[in-house]
């Protein structure tokens, strides 16, 4: 199926993640943050091993709900405290995008975006093409994810992929459609079949002639470094997102060529389908 173009994303001058926070923050994107209240706030820790795989992935995540919307954002062991839940729930949106840790300022800013203009909608008005994820057991839905994401790759055999963040599936699905990957991540240093992980990233997009990227980076601070390098070097940015996806989907046409946005409950929370979005900008993958 062919995935629909996007108009969401049209950023205009907003190049940076500040950027685009201070453009809500003066209720340039709908109502003005000062006016809602994040009613909840959530933390998430949890470990997954995949049936055949060597590594447990540990991740956390902070969720902020607003209205019918979740944002979300994965962060580093030890950022964010369970605290957070007491300390935070109930809070104007505008204190949590100037004064929370960064990447409860992630899941705040992708609470805004996603209820100002959700997933769903984009996908009724043929901006975004849903795509069901099959119920099932983990590995079933982490092959039917990440052969969703590398969809979004229009490459020839043998084209670099620069894959920012490195799961396995991920990785398996870039070789099957031709890709060599590049792979940088701040917690593996081999893939399941012994595959270097650098943690130099600036050694991945230097040499990339694609990029992959996490929304990870958004939490990291490293997305408007990943941004800018594929701006400059003309290099088609490939996004999958269950951190911030109506985050990265603001810069849709301004440097991010296609998105794979999985909003909450994410894939791995769940053994009912459930769905992501993909966008891809007119032209491009």
């Amino acid at each position: 199926m062919t995935t629909p173009t996007t108009a969401v994303g049209n950023i205009g001058d907003v190049r940076t993640v500040e950027a685009l926070t201070a453009s809500v923050l003066a209720g340039e994107r709908g109502p003005l943050p000062s006016t809602l209240v994040a009613t909840s706030v959530f933390w998430i820790h949890h470990g997954t091993r995949l049936a055949g795989g060597d590594t447990t992935y540990l991740n956390q995540y902070v969720l902020v709900r607003l209205g019918g919307s979740f944002g979300g954002c994965a962060f580093e062991a030890g950022e964010i405290d369970p605290a957070v839940c007491r300390d935070s729930s109930g809070t104007p949106l505008d204190v949590l995008l100037r004064e929370a840790p960064r990447p409860l300022r992630m899941a705040a800013l992708d609470a805004y975006l996603a209820e100002a203009h959700p997933h769903r909608a984009a996908a009724a008005a043929g901006h975004a093409e849903p795509v069901v994820l099959p119920a099932g057991t983990p590995e079933v839905r982490a092959k039917a994810r990440d052969a969703a994401i590398a969809g979004l790759l229009n490459i020839e055999e043998g084209a670099r992929v620069g894959l920012i963040g490195v799961v396995n599936p991920l990785v398996a699905a870039i070789r099957e459609r031709g890709g060599v990957p590049l792979l940088c991540d701040f917690n593996l240093r081999t893939t399941q079949w012994g595959d270097p992980v650098t943690t130099d990233m600036h050694e991945v997009l230097d040499r990339a002639e694609a990029v992959v990227a996490t929304g990870m980076t958004l939490s990291n601070g490293s997305f408007d470094t990943v941004l800018e390098r594929c701006r400059t070097r003309g290099v088609p940015l490939v996004v999958y997102a269950q951190s911030g996806s109506a985050v990265a989907r603001a810069f849709l046409g301004g440097g991010v060529t296609a998105l794979s946005a999985e909003p909450f409950p994410f894939s791995q929370f769940s053994a009912d389908p459930t769905t992501l979005y993909r966008y891809r900008t007119v032209g491009r993958a």
